[in-house]
């Protein structure tokens, strides 16, 4: 190999990360609120930020657990600067591993407050939130997106799409019919996403959402 060859390897090396999506569970969950904080000040909605690492806790991972896909269900995005060591503990999901090289090095000053519990020097870099649907014109299950977040150092680098991907392999891999989310309509690097990935996006529909008082003028 020639000097410049292997020079080129040595920085391609030195600017690759291991991307990990696994199953979260209970140990990620202040992870879990910290995304889902940082999610809500992306899109100018803290004023609607409530949930706690307790309430998160309770109504996604609830005892006895319920079958992942079927429920509500939470990936995480990790990555590593070395190869994962196999998860012998992933029964229920079988972890999406990617190398990404990238054109140099990122800066995440955010590493150590986003430490994974499994340790290793891993990072969580973002994490998908989807549940089950149900279409009558299908007469099949499907899955709806509710939340898709990659921290800003690790955005525009595919691992958005390798997110929305596991959520749509899984749906095809268990005969669902469709996956379904909602994106805000100024956020154009998600819709191109959606759209680069093959989704329709139907723009005669519209959110209709009972919440807060007009939800409780309805108790019995």
């Amino acid at each position: 190999m020639s000097s410049s060859a292997a020079a080129t390897q040595e920085k391609t090396a030195a600017a690759s990360v291991w991307a990990r999506i696994r199953l979260a569970d209970r140990r990620d969950v202040p992870n879990i609120h910290r995304l889902i904080r940082q999610l809500a000040e992306f899109e100018l909605l803290t004023h609607l930020f409530s949930a706690t690492e307790a309430s998160l806790s309770d109504t996604l991972f609830p005892s006895p657990s319920l079958p992942p896909f079927l429920s509500f269900t939470v990936l995480v995005l990790e990555l590593s600067h070395s190869p994962f060591s196999e998860d012998g503990d992933a029964p229920l999901f079988a972890p999406i591993v990617r190398r990404i090289d990238l054109e140099s090095a990122v800066e995440d000053p955010e590493a150590a407050e986003f430490a994974s519990p499994r340790g290793e020097g891993i990072a969580v870099a973002g994490f998908v939130l989807c549940f089950p649907n149900y279409s009558g014109y299908l007469a099949k299950l499907g899955l709806y997106i509710e939340d898709i977040f990659v921290r800003a150092a690790w955005r525009r680098r595919g691992l958005g799409r390798m997110l929305l991907a596991a959520v749509a392999g899984q749906a095809a891999q268990m005969g669902m019919g469709r996956v379904d989310s909602c994106v805000l309509d100024w956020n154009v690097n998600a819709i191109k996403l959606y759209e680069d990935m093959g989704a329709e996006v139907v723009p005669m529909r519209r959110i209709c959402r009972l919440t807060g008082p007009a939800l409780q003028a309805y108790v019995l």
